[in-house]
């Protein structure tokens, strides 16, 4: 029984690396086609659904100007934020920009356990905070992720991004970092998460 098991292992484990490849390339091509869509920060912020409220556990873009950006190696002007924890003059969050798209996925899928409801609609929100974040090793890639705000920095009302939207949000290119590019930024993130 033991080598049936083995055999089917071993048979299919080839099948399984090309079903990984035709996933990739599959996520790799989803990308690309809301690269091409031309979508940029500006677009996604117009509209009468912006407000100056957040609630965390929930999803926001919003433009911000950094209080240390003369020190700062790099930063996002465009975060896209699940926030943890607010309080006067300020919020704490993951911006999901500080990722590379597959990773944001990964991060995401994760951070669902978290969530109160599997229903993706107004209700659902994530309950975790910047303790769990440090304890769940799943999380390690979070890290990297976690920022601070100063509401006196914000340049924009926020907008929230309802929770069936999340998983095309976090492929969409509108991260703006200043100071570096996307890439530099992701690799320093990964080395971080590791």
């Amino acid at each position: 029984m033991a080598n049936n098991l083995i055999d089917v292992f071993e048979k299919n484990k080839y099948n399984l690396h090309a079903a990984s490849r035709k996933s990739r390339a599959w996520f790799d091509q989803q990308v690309l086609l809301l690269r091409q869509q031309n979508i940029r920060a500006s677009r996604i912020m117009k509209g009468d659904d912006l407000t100056t409220n957040i609630l965390p556990g929930k999803m926001y873009c919003f433009f911000y100007d950094a209080k240390h950006k003369d020190t700062l190696p790099y930063w996002d002007q465009f975060p896209l934020l699940l926030p943890f924890d607010k309080w006067n003059g300020g919020f704490m969050g993951i911006n999901l920009h500080y990722l590379p798209y597959q990773l944001r996925a990964q991060l995401l899928d994760r951070l669902m356990y978290f969530a109160n409801n599997k229903a993706m609609d107004e209700t659902t929100k994530l309950r975790f905070s910047w303790g769990t974040i440090k304890e769940v090793s799943k999380l390690s890639m979070a890290k990297s992720c976690v920022k601070q705000y100063l509401t006196e920095h914000l340049r924009s009302p926020f907008k929230e991004i309802p929770a069936n939207n999340w998983a095309t949000a976090i492929m969409l290119p509108i991260e703006q970092f200043v100071g570096s590019s996307k890439q530099a930024v992701w690799q320093d993130s990964i080395k971080i998460g590791r």
